[in-house]
């Protein structure tokens, strides 16, 4: 998930500072996500999802078809 939100992040132009902004969290909160330190519930996947303007069913697409660690 950290290397989507990552790659959806930059596609959208956005720094991890506007991110968090828009998030109402500080940057180091988006920092510790994008690192893989934290993991995030669905409820935040969607709000990351509307900060950053993308199909939060791409990102559930996308766990499905990521093999687990």
């Amino acid at each position: 998930m950290k290397t989507f939100l990552i790659m959806k992040r930059k596609k959208a132009g956005m720094t991890q500072a506007e991110v968090a902004k828009k998030l109402r969290r500080y940057q180091s909160f988006v920092a510790t996500v994008e690192g893989g330190q934290r993991k995030i519930d669905v409820v935040e996947l969607l709000a990351f999802a509307e900060a950053i303007g993308f199909d939060a069913r791409e990102a559930i697409k996308h766990l499905s078809s990521v093999k687990p660690d």
